[in-house]
This record gives structure tokens, C-alpha cells and sequence, in this order.
């Protein structure tokens, strides 16, 4: 098992039992800090942006009431954020987050039963209890007032020291308001930064066909032929047979959209997953009944119809990705939301990212030579093209 993988499962089993300490969080996101270490100004305006995140979440809150259901998953979100930029900037101040959360719980009496310093590392679990009182906008704005206080600190001193712990002071006021679950914050805000930006090990990946009988699964490596006839049709062709429909752009503006399917092979090859391609091949997993319609079923293939349009939507803005090594941190999270309650939430948000690229890699190449051979390797979790 790597280092990366042991550290995760250390966290996981943490969080599950509900002892997740700071000093785990400040282990397991340093990796994802990719900040210039010595300057501060990238991580103020981060922690100041995030802090904004909080007060618009509210702010629209006030403004919707229960109809912005994402109100409570947003709020834990930007917390998370904020707490990832504020951990960037002790780490560059040479300060311990620990040290500063646990102080301002200690001093103004937060912790569940007695001091945090009564445990050690101080688990997030013990620095904050529930807050009887109903989310107050006061201490929002007092959050903000703190967050725009540091935007001039350019080193540690006293005066410093003094800001970061009335900030981590009236953050931790700000979460109790809203009733946030700190524990939770901190594992959620790991498991998408490290998801996002480390390479994920390969052997902890979730494959989703190994429980299955062979004609079940989305085979291990394939070879798909991709053809457009005079008439403008795209043709599939798998080991000589022809799968799926003929497909054209269905737009006024051509924009090679009958190509898409691309994109679906890519899912195959590097997430493991594609409702799309198992109902195109006939390999759904119909001996257990209830993954055949909740995973493989109508609805499913929807989903991923309706996320590789709009992705496509995207991407036509930006060159189809030609020349970019990196999709946006924004669509990769939508893209998380498009996906949630499928099994392929469980893949990183980094492995999303390379099935992306890749995929339009290929799409471009077949875009230029009106077809050709996507060749997928599913162990290696890779897909490329060939021309005929």
C-alpha cells in the first residue's frame, strides 16, 4: 500500500470514529498545497474569497429561503475551504493551525467537556460543541471583518499572532452558528483536495465489474473503430460488428458533435464506468437485478448523456482542451454533482480530470481525420488514438 493510500485510510478510519485530529488534516492536505511557499498573497486573497463564499451562501439563503437546498452543503464546503487556506497560511507563517484553533477554543470556552488541550492533537471532534443559538449574520460579518484584517500580514509577530487567533476565533463562533459538524468539514475538505489534486494510487481505484460474471463486464481492453459516411454519419464498429446508432451533429452549427461517443469510451477506460457503453455493447450487469436498474438502467445513461453534452457546452469554448493540461477546479465539482448517488462518485475528482483531457485528446484527433481507432486499456486506465 503507498504512503498516499496509508494516509488516506488512516483518515478515513478516523472520521468514521469520529476522532479525526488537526494535526491528520494538516498532514493529508500538504500535499495539495501548490502555492508558492513564500508568498502569502496567493493564500490571503484565498482565505478572503472564501470567507466571501460563506457570507454569499447566507446571503443567498436570506434571499431563498428553503428553496436553495444546497444552502447547508455549500456553507460546509466553503468552511472547508476557508480552513484549507487558513492551514496554507500558518504552514507559510510557521504557525501550527492546531495550536491556533485549539487556543481560541480554549479561551473562550468551546470545548465539549473542558479544555481541547485535554486531547491529544486536538481532535476536531472535541474543539467544537453545538451552538443553542440561531445562525447570526453579526458573526459573519465580524468573520469577514477578520479575514480582511490579514490581508496586509507579511510575516509572524505579535500583532500576527493576535489577528489569526481572533480570526480562528470567529470562525469557530461562525460554525457553531450554523450548527456544522467540524469533523465532517475537515474529512469532506480532504477527500476533495486530495482528490482533485493528487495523482490517485491506481490500485486503490474502485473497479465496479470485479464482482461480476466476464460477459458483464466492460471489457479489460478495446479496440473501436470510429467511421463518417458521405452522408455525414458516424459509424461505431466493435471487433467488426456495428454498435449503437448512426449519429450526426443534431445542431444548426456543425461542431463534430456526432463524435461523442468518444467520450463515453473514456469513461470506460479510465473511471471504469459508462452506463452508455454497457447498454452500446450489451454488457450490463444483469445478474444482480438492483444494480442492472440503478446503475446501468435508463436513468443512469441520462445522466451521462445530459454531463458529456454540457462538458461538450464547455469545451467548445476552450478549444475543445487543445493545448490545456488541467480542467477547472468549478467544472470538475459540477461534474461531482452531476454524479452524486452513482457509483462513479467514488472516483477522484483528479481521475475525472484525466478522463477528461484524454478523451477530448482523442475526440480531436478523430475530429481532424474524420475517424480512426480509440484503442482502451482499462488496467492501465488509458485511452489513445490510432489512425486506419
Amino acid at each position: 500500500m503507498s504512503g498516499s493510500q496509508s494516509t488516506t485510510d488512516e483518515i478515513d478510519r478516523g472520521a468514521r470514529a469520529g476522532s479525526i485530529l488537526l494535526s491528520d488534516y494538516m498532514r493529508a492536505v500538504e500535499g495539495t498545497d501548490m502555492l508558492p511557499l513564500a508568498d502569502l498573497e496567493p493564500i490571503l486573497m484565498g482565505l478572503y474569497g472564501e470567507v466571501g463564499g460563506i457570507m454569499a451562501s447566507a446571503k443567498k439563503y436570506l434571499r431563498e429561503g428553503a428553496a436553495y437546498s444546497g444552502h447547508r452543503q455549500a456553507l460546509e464546503e466553503e468552511f472547508g475551504d476557508t480552513l484549507w487556506y487558513l492551514t496554507a497560511l500558518c504552514r507559510r507563517l510557521d504557525v501550527s493551525v492546531s495550536n491556533v484553533l485549539s487556543d481560541a477554543a480554549n479561551r473562550d470556552g468551546y470545548g465539549v467537556t473542558g479544555a481541547a488541550s485535554n486531547y491529544p492533537d486536538d481532535p476536531t471532534s472535541h474543539i467544537l460543541s453545538a451552538s443553542e443559538s440561531p445562525p447570526n449574520n453579526e458573526t459573519l460579518l465580524n468573520l469577514g471583518e477578520a479575514a480582511a484584517a490579514l490581508l496586509r500580514v507579511k510575516f509572524l509577530d505579535g500583532r500576527t499572532l493576535n489577528l489569526l487567533h481572533t480570526f480562528a476565533d470567529v470562525y469557530i463562533q461562525s460554525l457553531q452558528s450554523y450548527r456544522l459538524n467540524f469533523s465532517e468539514i475537515v474529512r469532506t475538505n480532504i477527500q476533495k483536495t486530495r482528490g482533485r489534486f493528487l495523482e490517485p494510487d491506481i490500485y486503490s481505484l474502485p473497479n465496479f465489474d470485479n464482482n461480476f460474471p466476464e460477459d458483464e463486464r466492460l471489457p479489460q481492453r478495446f479496440k473501436i473503430k470510429v467511421a463518417q459516411r458521405k452522408s455525414g454519419q458516424c459509424y461505431l464498429q466493435w471487433n467488426g460488428v456495428f454498435i449503437g446508432e448512426p449519429l450526426t451533429d443534431n445542431i444548426d452549427n456543425p461542431d463534430h458533435y456526432r463524435f461523442h461517443d468518444v467520450f463515453h469510451f473514456a469513461y470506460a477506460a479510465i473511471l471504469h464506468w459508462s452506463p452508455v457503453v454497457r447498454s452500446l455493447i450489451k454488457q450490463k450487469r444483469k445478474s444482480n437485478p438492483r444494480v442492472d436498474e440503478t446503475q446501468d438502467g435508463g436513468r443512469a445513461i441520462a445522466v451521462e448523456e445530459g454531463l458529456t453534452a454540457w462538458i461538450f457546452a464547455c469545451a467548445k469554448k476552450l478549444e475543445f482542451f487543445a493545448e490545456q493540461d488541467r480542467v477547472s477546479f468549478d467544472l470538475l465539482k459540477t461534474v461531482q454533482e452531476f454524479v452524486r448517488g452513482y457509483e462513479v462518485e467514488q472516483c477522484p475528482l483528479r481521475l475525472w480530470e484525466r478522463a477528461i483531457l484524454d478523451g477530448y485528446a482523442v475526440f480531436r484527433q478523430v475530429r481532424d481525420n474524420n475517424g480512426g481507432l480509440m484503442i482502451g486499456d482499462r488496467e492501465a486506465r488509458t485511452i489513445v488514438y490510432k489512425a486506419e
